[in-house]
């Protein structure tokens, strides 16, 4: 298959808002990909690259070369040329990549240089595409949309689901079971304003700490044990703290569902990236462990003694929990059977506003009736956690690139120091409708001091009001922190550079370490 018949289809499913339409979209392309290229062909579509990281920085991705006058690159040729270029090191290796990438670029029309430069960098976004891909898959080939979701959160993989299925058809779905060992993608939570909104929506429920750790899943086989992360990465040698706990539950088979956390002297929460930077390393890991000792917490269990759990309801399984996992190793829960009952409604505030007291970031809300649906944002799990926002200055902003190709786009955010200048404190082009993005070109053309054409610096004058998660300590900025999943919410011109917050408002939001 060409990179032109996915970047064609990128752009018509991107351009389209009707659920029916992107689906047909993607299955008259998987009609035609080969099942080797399948996995390629929709990681590409997901906005994903299988190399996850390449070497290739902006400034290589904005030294553009002229394009290719008529599509000729293979799906897999691009796949196996970003290998290349991920696997370079050493001594000149930021040439070689240069190289590598002006040769796939010169061999690539100008619709796909775009769709490249956006998947690279990271700005392919068509919207829920792997539930998007599922639906189209079953329709290309013959099958069950319900089988291939359930194939694809068993397996913890689309692409290899898809190429199965393309392959054999309907009947390579019965290969998928949940199996000890085999990691499943993990079932996630829509988001609800306050705890009263998730309360209103569920009715009989179970409200439950919401920890600011790396989840984890644990498989349990006698005494082999091994550890997943959310996207399935097999963490067990880096936490052996975690390994030996999971041995010692009372369960011979089991595959549960959980955080890991660090915890400080008083029982609060350490700083999340305490507990990512832990997991994240590979090197001196008893000293880590010593530095960073991890607590596993388990809220769900899928599996016990062979026992598939998936389908009975969150009420039965915790049961299940209870019975396998000790109380410390447990996630704390208040049960509100009758929701609109006031004492009820009053004790899942109080529970919420205890939690976050505690140092944890809020709290999720499950239906007592609700099965698992490993691999989906199920409506029946809703998190509930405060939003902060602050009001910032803008110091410069990115050319933008793929779809946002002549605006300025990623937006260089500072909050204000006491002698009136500006400390940055990250970027983001979260949250940006495409008025935003019309409006802000111009507007900070405007303001624009100097262009090294990418960055455009700007007269720090512009004040935007920005949303995010929580601070956590950055050695990249100059404060020494960054904002959590920061968006854009809307600019604030009413309000002057100098009413914007300060670096001070924003230091007392971190947490206590």
């Amino acid at each position: 298959m060409l990179l032109a018949e996915v970047a064609r289809t990128s752009r018509e499913v991107a351009a389209t808002s009707a659920r029916s339409k992107k689906t047909a979209l993607l299955a008259e392309l998987f009609r035609g990909t080969e099942p080797a290229e399948a996995p390629t062909v929709i990681t590409y579509l997901a906005g994903r690259l299988p190399q996850r990281r390449t070497g290739i920085g902006w400034r290589a991705l904005s030294d553009r070369v002229p394009p290719a006058d008529s599509p000729s690159l293979a799906v897999l040729e691009v796949h196996k040329t970003l290998d290349r270029i991920a696997a370079v090191a050493g001594k000149g290796a930021q040439a070689e990549r240069k190289r590598l990438l002006h040769e796939l670029m010169a061999a690539a029309t100008e619709e796909e240089q775009g769709f490249l430069i956006a998947l690279i960098s990271g700005e392919v976004r068509q919207g829920a595409l792997d539930a998007l891909a599922a639906e189209a898959l079953a329709v290309a080939a013959g099958a069950e949309a319900a089988d291939v979701r359930r194939a694809v959160m068993l397996s913890g993989s689309l692409g290899t689901v898809a190429e199965a299925l393309l392959d054999r058809g309907p009947e390579a779905l019965a290969d998928y079971k949940l199996e000890v060992g085999r990691p499943v993608q993990p079932m996630l939570a829509h988001t609800a304003k306050d705890i009263d909104e998730a309360l209103d929506k569920l009715g009989p429920c179970v409200v439950e700490e919401k920890l600011d750790g790396i989840r984890v899943q644990a498989h349990k086989d006698g005494d082999s044990v091994r550890l997943y992360t959310r996207t399935l990465d097999d963490i067990t040698d880096r936490l052996p703290e975690v390994t030996t706990a999971v041995r010692e539950l009372a369960a011979d088979q089991a595959v549960l569902d959980g955080e890991v956390i660090a915890l400080g002297p008083d029982g609060r929460p350490r700083p999340f990236q305490e507990v990512a930077g832990r997991t994240a390393s590979r090197l001196d890991v008893a000293g880590a462990r010593a530095t960073v000792p991890l607590s596993p917490v388990f809220f769900d269990v899928l599996s016990v003694e062979g026992r598939d759990l998936l389908a009975l309801s969150t009420a039965d399984r915790h049961a299940e929990l209870a019975r396998i996992v000790p109380e410390p190793q447990r996630v704390r829960r208040l049960v509100a059977a009758d929701p609109m009952d006031e004492p009820a409604r009053a004790a899942a505030r109080d529970f919420t506003a205890e939690t976050l007291a505690r140092g944890h970031e809020g709290v999720v809300v499950k239906a007592l009736d609700a099965p698992y649906s490993a691999g989906r944002r199920g409506a029946s799990w809703l998190k509930v956690k405060p939003v902060h926002t602050l009001d910032l200055v803008v110091l410069a902003v990115e050319r933008g690139h793929g779809r946002r190709t002549g605006k300025l786009s990623n937006l260089h955010l500072g909050a204000r120091r006491p002698d009136g200048t500006f400390a940055m404190l990250g970027k983001t082009f979260k949250g940006l409708t495409d008025a935003m993005l019309t409006w802000q070109t111009e507007r900070l053309q405007e303001l624009a001091v100097s262009d090294d054409g990418w960055v455009v610096t700007v007269r720090p004058e512009l004040v935007v009001e920005i949303a995010f998660d929580g601070v956590q300590r950055s050695p990249r900025y100059p404060e020494g922190v960054t904002l959590r999943f920061a968006r854009v919410l809307r600019y604030r011109e009413d309000k002057t550079a100098a009413e914007a917050d300060t670096v001070e408002a924003v230091l007392a939001l971190r947490l206590p370490t």
